[in-house]
């Protein structure tokens, strides 16, 4: 099982979306400080995730949604879809 997930940062409102098969581990790298993007903008918190079973899924969610591109596309995205 992954993850695909969409944090927002508690800095500055903006936007991080990834995809990963622990996604606990994952925020918790990013609010360490660990991960070089996201560093600069922290506390992050989850946003919204979605489960999906591959990672070739996962990956594709995640190109889906970076190539949205806008705040308000994401924003009406997530919003039709269930968060897990």
């Amino acid at each position: 099982m992954f993850f695909v997930y969409i944090l927002v940062s508690g800095a500055d409102g903006s936007f991080y979306i990834g995809q990963t098969n622990n996604l606990t581990e994952r925020l918790r790298r990013h609010n360490a400080g660990l991960e070089k993007y996201s560093r600069s903008k922290v506390p992050w918190s989850i946003l919204w995730s979605q489960t999906v079973p591959t990672r070739a899924e996962a990956m594709a969610l995640e190109r889906k949604l970076k190539n949205m591109k806008s705040r308000n596309r994401i924003i009406a995205f997530i919003k039709g879809n269930t968060s897990e």
